[in-house]
C-alpha cells in the first residue's frame, strides 16, 4: 500500500513539474528576440556559431504570431514573410514561405537564447537573444 502511495505521489510531482516547465517556455518565449549569431555547418557537423552585424528581430506574441522586420524566409529565399504562426506543442513556426525547406522551422529555448533550426542538408541555424 505504501508502494502504491509512493507511486501515485511520484507520478503526481512528475506531472506537475512539466506542466510548469511548458507554462515558463511560453512565459520565456514571448517578446522581441535579436539576431547575433549564425551556424552555417558544412555538411560535417564541425559548425560552430559565429556572431553577426544584424538588425533582424522576430517578436513572439500571446495569441500565437510571430512577426519579424526582415523575412522569415531567409536565407534561402527572397522571397518576403514578415509573419507567421508559432505552436509550443512541437516547437514550430509556419512561415507560409513558399520553399518547402523554409514553410515550417523549428526552435529552441536554450539557456537564454532562442535558435531557429532551418531545414538544409548541412546545417543551418540562428541564435537570438531576447531584447525585451
Amino acid at each position: 500500500m505504501k508502494q502504491i502511495v509512493l507511486t501515485l505521489i511520484t507520478v503526481g510531482i512528475l506531472c506537475s513539474c512539466s506542466k510548469n516547465e511548458d507554462k515558463n517556455s511560453e512565459t520565456d518565449l514571448i517578446g522581441s528576440w535579436k539576431l547575433i549569431e549564425v551556424l552555417a555547418d558544412p555538411g560535417d557537423g564541425s559548425g560552430t556559431f559565429q556572431p553577426v552585424e544584424s538588425e533582424k528581430i522576430i517578436e513572439f506574441t500571446n495569441n500565437e504570431t510571430v512577426t519579424t522586420n526582415s523575412s522569415l524566409c531567409e536565407p534561402y529565399s527572397e522571397e518576403i514573410i514578415t509573419s507567421g504562426s508559432f505552436s509550443l506543442s512541437d516547437n514550430t513556426i509556419s512561415t507560409n514561405c513558399q520553399n518547402p525547406n523554409i514553410a515550417t522551422l523549428f526552435f529552441e529555448l536554450e539557456d537564454e537564447y532562442l535558435i531557429l533550426n532551418f531545414i538544409s542538408n548541412e546545417g543551418y541555424s540562428q541564435k537570438f537573444q531576447k531584447i525585451n
